[in-house]
């Protein structure tokens, strides 16, 4: 049994450590507030652009195949995730995602590519083999559209070249406080979209749309691009600061339970050491 004066240690260790991790709950949660405001905002706009855009390539009788190609070759994994631990699983779980994909697009006899976006998976993909091509940390830390309508461009720009033949999005879709989900979409070539998620759905056929439905596309696509970038990063943001709320209020209440029976190790020990010093006394004074 350690000495009361371990014991004692050891209980002030524990509550300076609460005092940390609860201080870093209440940041996350706030944090979490307006991220979860902005993803939850942003998610019905971004879908009903891409509806939008589905809608054009139909009328427009644009296959979609001319919007991008599918080809036989190099596969682009962007990775999203984050510049910080102390999450839980989040950034493991994107990590593992990633390199599951890569073994799975290797043994169809692709290359891949994987471009980083975020400290904690780039560290661990580029001791796998996967340096990043370029630094996009701060997109992750900071979210800005325009940022990400860089990224979006000069994917756009790789994938026209033929670089690439398909790139993919990985990261976390926040679903709820509890709950993060490791998704894997193709980003292009880009998949038409219904409000039912339907791909297949029959349109109208006397829309009547002005200016001509080619004109609407080559100035919608863009923007469809460039705002699912931005939504991913949102979404990957939500969930890492919901992610972390969860792994700093479990921390809190383990480091509760353990400074409860610390305190409960210390007065059985405090108590067995005063019956000790008692008797002691008691049997010196019957001598």
């Amino acid at each position: 049994m350690a000495s009361l004066k371990e014991t004692k240690g050891r209980i002030a260790s524990v509550k300076s450590t609460l005092k940390i991790t609860s201080a870093m709950k209440m940041v996350a949660s706030a944090k979490l507030h307006k991220a979860q405001n902005a993803i939850e905002n942003m998610r019905p706009y971004e879908r009903k652009l891409r509806e939008m855009l589905s809608l054009l390539l139909h009328s427009a009788s644009v296959p979609v195949a001319s919007v991008g190609h599918s080809s036989a070759g190099t596969v682009a994994i962007v990775a999203v995730a984050s510049n910080s631990s102390l999450c839980g699983g989040f950034n493991g779980n994107v990590v593992r995602e990633v390199k599951a994909r890569v073994a799975a697009l290797k043994a169809e006899g692709h290359d891949v590519e994987v471009l980083s976006i975020g400290k904690r998976v780039a560290d661990p993909l580029k001791k796998a083999g996967f340096p990043s091509a370029e630094d996009w940390n701060e997109l992750v830390a900071h979210p800005s559209y325009s940022m990400a309508d860089d990224l979006a461009k000069m994917l756009q720009k790789a994938y026209d070249d033929g670089k690439y033949a398909r790139i993919e999005l990985v990261y976390n879709h926040f679903v709820s406080v509890g709950t993060q989900k490791v998704v894997c979409d193709t980003y292009l070539p880009m998949a038409p979209l219904t409000a039912d998620g339907d791909t297949t759905r029959e349109w109208p056929e006397d829309l009547i749309i002005e200016p001509t439905p080619e004109e609407m596309l080559a100035d919608l696509l863009p923007r469809v691009r460039s705002l699912r970038i931005y939504t991913v990063i949102l979404d990957s943001v939500a969930a890492e600061h919901a992610a972390r709320t969860v792994a700093m209020q479990t921390a809190t209440d383990n480091g509760e339970n353990i400074l409860q029976e610390l305190t409960l190790e210390y007065n059985k020990g405090r108590q067995q050491k005063i019956t000790s010093e008692i008797l002691d006394i008691v049997g010196g004074s019957m001598q």
